[in-house]
């Protein structure tokens, strides 16, 4: 994809602050992508909570969906590959939707930007949609403005697990202690 002006309706964007570092934020985005990426039809293709999101760190790395099917044989959906990998600032990977043609991606870009003392804004950017066709099954019929909105609130809800996950409010997941009030002076 190119840096070029966008094309209307190319591009939808989501954001999150997470009470992170950069470095922990961008870890927890690409090191535990299972665990906060949502289950579900409409995120993932496993059924059920069979499967597993990973994304193999590196440039060329894989960002894929394993799970076993009733027959227990091993499926793998290759969701995109990593082109820019900038810990802990920037990720970009080829997006290929599970209805695309081949030929067909899309290229999502995350960036990880300090904020406050150990917070940081995690920034998403979904690109490159207007080469899909505007009658594509990935735009479920909706006009252009409507997709594009449609995609950065999918993004938002799972940016919203992220920002969860960081805060350790997820089941399994033990939330990080406050900090021990100071002791009374007697």
């Amino acid at each position: 994809m190119s840096d070029t002006m966008p094309l209307p309706g190319d591009r939808a964007r989501a954001m999150v602050g997470v009470a992170l570092t950069p470095e922990a934020a961008f870890r927890l985005f690409t090191e535990q992508l299972d665990l906060w990426w949502r289950r579900g039809q409409r995120f993932r293709v496993a059924p059920g909570d069979r499967g597993l999101m990973a994304m193999e760190p590196g440039v060329g790395g894989r960002v894929f969906e394993s799970w076993h099917d009733e027959a227990g044989i091993e499926r793998v959906r290759e969701i995109g590959r990593v082109q820019v990998w900038q810990p802990p600032h920037r990720l970009v990977f080829s997006w290929v939707g599970a209805n695309f043609a081949p030929g067909e991606a899309t290229e999502v870009e995350v960036r990880f930007d300090p904020g406050a003392p150990g917070h940081t804004r995690v920034s998403v950017e979904h690109r490159g949609w207007a080469a899909i066709r505007p009658d594509h099954p990935v735009r479920h019929g909706q006009e252009t403005a409507a997709f594009v909105r449609t995609m950065a609130l999918w993004w938002g809800d799972l940016l919203t697990v992220l920002r969860l996950s960081a805060a350790g409010r997820l089941p399994g997941i033990a939330p990080t202690p406050p900090p021990a009030p100071p002791a009374s002076p007697r």
